[in-house]
């Protein structure tokens, strides 16, 4: 086995070097060439990066996002699954997604910014040209995993947290499990009307905690219980008032 992974690594390190431009991203490099199988193309270099950083990745994918900014016009609304809108506010709203908003290719369908070669964020070869064959920045692609399927990295959340569980203080177990920290139903509920790069932090690090699966259980029947409160309210609420009119 050892024989076989250094002959592949010689011949995935040789056709990295053939095809290494004057600048490349160092750190992008460094994780590559300290893998145990090195990958052969830069491309996939740069996403074992970014799959082996996606806290890292979350955040940039959110500072591009307030680089961007709300576009004009748009709203977070839920329709049927047509212009690229979202059908549940378990998903992470995308204006650029959407096609009134969509930037066209060489631009992030997520954060909307430009994106340069190898799906890098920055021009750093200083050509000032998007590649016209993206659509995805490397790092927006593990956000939007992270976004969607935050238990796919409860690993990279539990280091983050120093392994202790924030509801009850003790040390997480093996049965720890992702939780929103304020409830997806009340982001669309309470506080939908935010600016688009604020309401990504909902579904980013600062609102995502692991904790042991106990808690997160009373957490959900907390949560639970309040949203039936609230439907009975309204249910109340909509009821009119004085007698029922016979008949």
């Amino acid at each position: 086995m050892s024989a076989w992974r250094d002959g592949r690594n010689e011949k995935s390190l040789a056709r990295l070097r053939r095809a290494l431009p004057a600048v490349f991203p160092a750190p992008v490099l460094n994780h590559a060439l300290a893998r145990p199988l090195i990958p052969p193309t830069l491309r996939r270099a740069m996403e074992g990066y970014w799959r082996a950083h996606p806290l890292r990745a979350d955040r940039l994918a959110r500072a591009l996002a307030r680089r961007s900014g709300t576009p004009d016009g748009w709203a977070w609304r839920l329709d049927v699954a047509t212009e690229g809108r979202r059908t549940s506010f378990r998903c992470p709203p995308a204006p650029f997604r959407e096609t009134a908003f969509a930037r066209g290719p060489g631009h992030c369908c997520v954060c909307g910014q430009p994106v340069f070669r190898f799906g890098w964020h920055r021009d750093l070869w200083g050509d000032g040209r998007p590649n016209k064959r993206a659509t995805w920045h490397s790092a927006c692609v593990v956000a939007w995993q992270l976004w969607c399927d935050p238990s796919g990295q409860v690993q990279a959340l539990k280091r983050a947290q120093g392994r202790c569980c924030p509801e009850t203080g003790r040390r997480l177990l093996r049965t720890a499990e992702v939780d929103h920290r304020v409830p997806l139903f009340r982001v669309w509920r309470e506080h939908r009307a935010m600016p688009w790069p604020d309401l990504l932090d909902h579904w980013g690090r600062p609102n995502l905690q692991v904790i042991n699966r106990e808690a997160h259980l009373g957490k959900c029947a907390r949560e639970a219980q309040a949203r039936a409160g609230q439907r009975a309210k309204a249910k109340r609420d909509a009821l009119p008032e004085g007698p029922l009119a016979p008949g």
